[in-house]
């Protein structure tokens, strides 16, 4: 029997915490795609849309707020999670940002590194 597997694209611009959140989601069982930032995002969604974004908001050429507000419009069937670890305050994050939930990066990292 065939289980469709969730498709997630993982949009970060630090290249070690993408391949390690990339092989964690893979483990947990997802199937993932990368990008480094909005722009390649973008394409990638155009290859073929995934069913959630995990994006980082600070990111060259397009950050993850304008990449998650633009998703959110076009494609209000993908979910959204952001995650930033370069603002100090979460409330503001989150009543700032277009998504369905925020993880900070801090908090990743010390999950990700206890392994």
């Amino acid at each position: 029997m065939f289980i469709d597997r969730a498709r997630v694209l993982l949009v970060e611009d630090d290249a070690g915490l993408r391949v390690g959140l990339s092989a964690l989601l893979a483990q947990a069982g997802y199937e993932v795609r990368t990008a480094w930032d909005g722009v390649s995002a973008l394409e990638e969604i155009g290859l073929s849309a995934p069913d959630l974004i995990v994006s980082e908001l600070d990111m060259p050429r397009m950050s993850g707020f304008d990449l998650l507000w633009l998703v959110s419009r076009q494609l209000p069937e993908i979910r959204l999670i952001a995650m930033s670890g370069a603002c100090s305050s979460k409330k503001r994050i989150r009543d700032s940002v277009t998504a369905d939930g925020f993880y900070e990066k801090e908090l990743i990292r010390s999950f990700y590194f206890s392994w």
